[in-house]
């Protein structure tokens, strides 16, 4: 890139560049995606559950020029998975829900083929041998109406089996919105409610809910898709319905409130630490999938360790929590564009930090 062309990109790119912390080695690092990729969102950096580093960049309103910064709330989809994950294993440690019993004792009106096979731990490593319709029709399934959540489940959820229950890995939504529809059956209550009393009022999660189409939440982002693969250039994705993603994906937070839960996990404040182990165990039959999370070996620089992700995606918003269990660092970055791949930035930015320590 010319010296004309990156001095004209820097100046048209959204201005915020907040930063704290002193690690210049990663601090070098960001603020070239920045520039060259125009990331906008926030990136944090935690050792043994204390923050290091955090940096907000870009803007969180578009149409209002309104800056990231530490009051912003990010659309979260899929790290939602790792609550609901939680959720369920706590019914397991209170003895409330055996993972090895299929949905059918936990959800009898389920229709589906699988009702007396696919059992919680199917459910939890995607592995429930569904045909997955929800995923093969987003567009029916998410943007077209709101579905109350039984019907979702019978539309979408609730398929022939394709391969045997705990026999193929198969990413999908369906999944953990039947296992959130268990959580309710049993507590008797919504899943918000129970997402709020089991886990968002203990750890005072004050930036983080679940969270419904029509809700007015206060500095919560908005998600953009680049045009034409440009870097400066956005639209917004046409409407959809977040509340048909459910226990899949239908929450927001922010980076200091995930901070809190990535040390209520890691460091057993909410479960117990057998509990906790049984649910970051990957399965390497599976593709390394554990409950809620990916679990594995992985070389960062010349640095080996234990990689625990979780990622989330939806209509321009992207999530990146990655926790090295070996080494308690926390890395987690949230955005609400397509310009930069997160999983290529995770790895430059760990990569910067572990050479820092």
């Amino acid at each position: 890139m010319s010296m004309y062309r990156w001095l004209l990109l820097f100046l048209t790119l959204p201005c915020l560049s907040k930063s704290y912390g002193q690690l210049p080695k990663v601090e070098k690092v960001v603020d070239s995606i920045i520039v060259r990729e125009n990331f906008n969102g926030v990136v944090l950096i935690a050792k043994n559950g204390k923050q290091e580093y955090i940096k907000y960049a870009g803007l969180s309103d578009r149409k209002n020029s309104i800056k990231f910064s530490e009051n912003s709330r990010f659309k979260i989809f899929s790290v939602t998975k790792t609550f609901t994950a939680a959720l369920i294993m706590k019914l397991y440690e209170d003895g409330r829900l055996n993972l090895d019993s299929t949905i059918s004792k936990y959800y009898p009106e389920y229709t589906g083929e699988g009702r007396d096979k696919i059992t919680i731990k199917n459910l939890l490593s995607y592995s429930s041998g569904r045909d997955c319709k929800e995923m093969k029709v987003i567009a029916e399934a998410y943007n077209t109406t709101i579905w109350p959540v039984d019907t979702f489940i019978n539309k979408y959820c609730s398929e022939k089996l394709i391969s045997r229950p705990g026999e193929k890995f198969d990413y999908n939504n369906g999944d953990y919105i039947i296992l959130g529809r268990i959580i309710e059956k049993i507590y008797g209550k919504s899943f918000q409610e129970v997402l709020n009393e089991q886990i968002l009022i203990p750890l005072k999660m004050h930036n983080t809910n679940y969270l419904h189409h029509e809700d007015i939440i206060e500095s919560i982002d908005e998600g953009y898709f680049n045009k034409d693969l440009s870097i400066t250039k956005f639209y917004t994705p046409t409407n959809y319905y977040i509340d048909n993603y459910f226990s899949a994906g239908a929450m927001y937070s922010n980076a200091n409130d995930l901070l809190i839960f990535d040390n209520a996990i890691f460091k057993h404040r909410i479960l117990k630490k057998a509990t906790v182990d049984l649910m970051l165990t990957g399965n390497p039959n599976l593709g390394d999938v554990a409950f809620g999370f990916w679990v594995y070996e992985k070389k960062i620089g010349n640095i080996n360790t234990i990689f625990a992700e979780r990622q989330g995606y939806g209509y321009g918003h992207n999530s990146n929590w990655v926790h090295l269990v070996d080494k308690g660092i926390t890395l987690i970055l949230l955005s609400n564009t397509n310009t930069v791949n997160l999983n290529k930035m995770r790895e430059k930015v760990l990569e910067a930090y572990l050479s820092h320590n």
